[in-house]
């Protein structure tokens, strides 16, 4: 059963392809602030994942992260997220992320339980001409 409280942690190296001038989210060589949603997503997704019936999965909804401090090329960057709130499909959970030298950003991230094989039938809707 999916119930707040629930913790996990990832970590991932900012390396060469995952700073700002190589996604292209700025100029400068630093982790990206998209690879902070992502490790976001991944870790938040992860945590909940062995909770989920079959043929179920969770998709990402919103993210609110502040990201507040530089990491360079080559340092492990780690987030923890716990899941803080359960509104039937809903799932808030908050997130930090750090690299050795502290915080470098925090918030929040929600993502929804969905069905996979409803969800899937919906997106390819879209790929149809009626």
């Amino acid at each position: 059963m999916i119930e707040p409280g629930l913790k996990h942690t990832m970590s991932m190296n900012a390396g060469r392809d995952r700073l700002a001038d190589a996604v292209g989210s700025g100029s400068l060589p630093v982790f990206a602030t998209p690879m902070i949603v992502l490790l976001t997503e991944m870790t938040a997704s992860e945590c909940v994942r062995p909770y989920l019936e079959e043929g179920t999965s969770t998709v990402g909804t919103r993210v609110d992260m502040a990201h507040s401090d530089s990491t360079p090329e080559g340092l492990d960057v780690e987030c923890t997220v716990e899941l803080i709130e359960v509104d039937r499909r809903r799932l808030v959970f908050s997130a930090e992320v750090r690299d050795p030298f502290g915080v470098v950003a925090s918030g929040t991230h929600e993502r929804f339980v969905v069905d996979n094989a409803k969800f899937m039938e919906k997106a390819r809707r879209k790929l149809r001409s009626d």
